[in-house]
């Protein structure tokens, strides 16, 4: 263990307690403190006149800054370069630091501590969350000499970039399994012959495309809690319906919808927005739902399509991905209706073909996943490393 003293931060920083009053016709930046000692960042920049409270405080780079309120769930950081001068309400307190004794940087680690978190957590009423500067100024600091702070400090440092550059390559990694995929599919070869649109795939009978109902017929305030669910573009993602959105209707609502309902088998697309050209087969087992206006239904003829071939194909393969997006050229927002949807172009080989392509993707996909999982814990790991390694730096391990 460390022989280091403990001083209360009292002992190396001071309240500053200055205020200036604002000028309606200047501009201010402000900022504001994120939880989880993730430090400071620039919530905005607006004129004075904008200002309710005219007397706020200026920050200053490398002082400490803690808010009253969210200081117990981490609300506290060091002042960086970019937000000198920025102001902050009363509702904040600001440090200066003295740094013949402490380096700025040092305490801007220690603050990530569970040492320090815990001393934040104990000080004051459990009834009462707000942190007073009295408190701050009593949590206490390993205070080594200020050249043994600066070595560690290079140290830490050192080794937070190895760590973040091996979470770097985990991420990379994470998603070269879904581009290798997807260039794999984008590269499958047909004959001109397999070529067709998806009006050819699709059945012939009545309501076999269809997109459900929104504005005069469904309003926001008419969603509950549990019931049918209502599909949304967020539900429907590449190759997987995930049904989290959380709109839902009630029963007796959901009669007026009945027509829209998804069946498994189903192709559903996203026809508007950001999301647009997203599909995914319905699968079996799914909750009784139907879809909003947003979302494309199209029930496909099975006997010369695999629903799931079908979006794999659509999501992936780069003729159809030209297909679909060269029918929204020419407009301000990007939008599909029923006819752009049917004119999209797909390979539709034998069903057999199909079925042995759609199996290939799935084998693939089952090892891109376990990859994902062991890259998942690994994860985790180098997450759990940046903790460790600030506990060995204040224990004096480092």
């Amino acid at each position: 263990m460390t022989a280091w003293p403990i001083a209360p931060l009292g002992k190396v920083v001071t309240h500053r307690k200055e205020f200036i009053q604002i000028d309606d016709s200047c501009k201010y930046k402000r900022c504001r403190v994120q939880l989880h000692a993730q430090g400071i960042v620039l919530r905005d920049e607006v004129p004075g006149i904008e200002i309710k409270t005219k007397a706020q405080q200026v920050c200053r780079e490398g002082e400490f800054l803690v808010a009253e309120i969210d200081a117990k769930v981490g609300g506290f950081g060091i002042v960086p370069p970019s937000l000198e001068g920025a102001i902050v309400s009363g509702h904040y307190f600001l440090f200066s630091v003295d740094s013949s004794v402490l380096d700025v940087r040092f305490l801007g680690y220690y603050i990530k501590t569970a040492a320090f978190r815990d001393q934040v957590l104990a000080q004051g009423s459990t009834n009462y969350a707000a942190i007073r500067p009295s408190h701050v100024l009593a949590y206490t600091m390993p205070l080594p000499p200020i050249e043994e702070q600066r070595r560690i400090v290079e140290r830490v440092r050192e080794l937070s970039l190895k760590v973040k550059s091996a979470q770097q390559l985990a991420d990379e990694s994470d998603q070269c399994g879904d581009v290798i995929m997807d260039s794999w599919i984008s590269q499958l070869t047909f004959s001109e012959g397999d070529w067709a649109t998806l009006a050819s795939a699709v059945d012939d009978k009545p309501g076999a495309v269809r997109s459900g109902p929104f504005g005069s017929q469904l309003h926001h305030g008419e969603f509950v809690a549990e019931g049918i669910a209502a599909i949304s573009t967020r539900d429907v993602q590449m190759n997987r319906l995930s049904l989290r959105s959380g709109w839902f209707v009630a029963p007796e609502k959901f009669d007026q919808f009945r027509r829209y309902q998804v069946f498994p088998g189903n192709l559903l697309c996203t026809i508007v927005g950001a999301s647009i050209g997203r599909f995914c087969a319905v699968p079996e087992g799914v909750p009784t739902a139907f879809t909003t206006k947003h979302i494309m239904a199209l029930t496909l003829n099975q006997e010369i399509s695999e629903p799931e071939y079908v979006s794999q194909i659509l999501n992936s393969h780069k003729r159809s991905r030209t297909s679909i997006f060269s029918q929204c050229e020419g407009s301000a927002q990007p939008s599909l209706n029923a006819r752009k949807v049917l004119a999209i172009e797909l390979p539709l080989p034998p069903l057999a073909r199909q079925r042995a392509i759609l199996s290939q993707i799935k084998k693939m996909r089952a090892a891109t996943q376990r990859l994902r999982d062991i890259g998942a814990v690994r994860k985790q790991e180098l997450d759990a490393l940046t903790p460790s390694l600030l506990h060995r730096a204040f224990s004096g391990q480092l």
